[in-house]
């Protein structure tokens, strides 16, 4: 895929660090996607990464059923770069204009590094600024509806591996134990999964200690013996030197860009371990937005979308099956014939 409606690259004027947006595409409607704030080497993996992140929102939307299309931000934070309150709050006004020259095309909310009161300052640049604090009437934060839509979707992958989408006895590695790993985690154990976590802030072993789950190192957790793995930390985690190494049945998390690259869904499949796509798994918070910012529903309503992941999954497996591809393949296919419907619909109705 990676064919791009449109990509920009600017320098802000107020914090003169690089803003990468990229529009992948607007087939079904406006592109949506967070704006990541993250440290790179250099720009250029900057780019990568909004290239990526926003060909898999595309992917993301088609799969949920939404009427959105796929876009990402980025701003670049060189390693040693000091970001300050001050610094924060112009490269938020820069984003906001990136957005705003884009006209409507792209619609951002919050990602990696951001949060919804970044999206309250960019909105004083652009009105297509999303996600804000729920003091503000805004979606707020979305760790909550994207854990309920990965704990669905872990059922769904345990399912297909297993034959049973119970968890209870299960042996599950978390690694990640952020806003929406932690969450995971605690919804696991309250249904009788047996936990081993990680994260690389140790002070996160208080909750292990917490849920009486096994703390180890990231490396030992990718390798660990255990039914499923649930990546909840950030990309590239499964590439051609680990995958050889896994030892669990299963794969399910939130993660975006789990994949090194696409070949190494292929080892996957050849190996036997069963992967649910992250951009299937983690698409409860754009669900969740997207019904509460476009379509206006209560909090219960949008959140009882979040449900509809468990079908969208359902899907992806079952053309899996059917046609003996990957589940990455199998994702391809189901977006590709339902953003190919929209082109289609659009030609019509020209």
């Amino acid at each position: 895929m990676l064919e791009h409606e449109r990509v920009a690259i600017a320098v802000g004027q107020r914090s003169a660090l690089p803003v990468i947006v990229a529009v992948h595409s607007t087939a079904l409607g406006q592109a949506v996607g967070g704006c990541r704030l993250w440290r790179y080497q250099d720009w250029r993996e900057a780019l990568e990464d909004a290239l990526r992140l926003s060909e898999s929102m595309t992917l993301k939307c088609a799969l949920a059923g939404l009427p959105l299309g796929g876009g990402k931000s980025v701003i670049a934070l060189a390693p040693d770069y000091e970001l300050t309150a001050e610094r924060r709050r112009a490269a938020m006004l820069d984003l906001g204009d990136a957005v705003d020259a884009f006209g409507g095309s792209y619609g951002v909310g919050e990602d990696v590094g951001t949060t919804a009161e970044d999206m309250l300052i960019a909105r004083e640049r652009t009105r297509y600024a999303y996600c804000l604090p729920e003091s503000q009437g805004g979606a707020g934060e979305p760790s909550e509806p994207t854990a309920v839509g990965v704990r669905a979707a872990i059922g769904v992958t345990l399912e297909q591996a297993f034959g049973t989408a119970d968890v209870a006895g299960r042996r599950i590695g978390i690694i990640g134990l952020g806003q929406v790993g932690s969450r995971v985690a605690r919804r696991l154990t309250a249904d009788g999964a047996e936990l081993l976590v990680t994260d690389i802030d140790p002070s996160k072993r208080r909750l292990a200690d917490e849920l009486g789950a096994t703390w180890t190192d990231p490396g030992s957790a990718l390798r660990a013996d255990v039914d499923l793995l649930v990546p909840a930390a950030l990309g590239g985690i499964l590439n051609p030197d680990s995958v050889p190494t896994l030892r669990c049945a299963a794969i399910a998390g939130p993660a975006n860009n789990q994949l090194s690259d696409d070949s190494v869904a292929d080892v996957l499949y050849q190996r036997g371990v069963v992967w649910a796509p992250d951009f299937v798994v983690n698409a409860g918070g754009v669900i969740y937005g997207s019904a509460m910012e476009f379509e206006g529903c209560s909090r219960e309503e949008a959140m009882a979308r979040v449900g509809a992941i468990t079908g969208s999954l359902d899907a992806v497996f079952s053309a899996a099956r059917q046609h003996a591809i990957t589940p990455l393949a199998a994702a391809r296919r189901v977006a590709g014939e339902r953003l190919r419907a929209a082109g289609r619909d659009r030609a019509d109705g020209a």
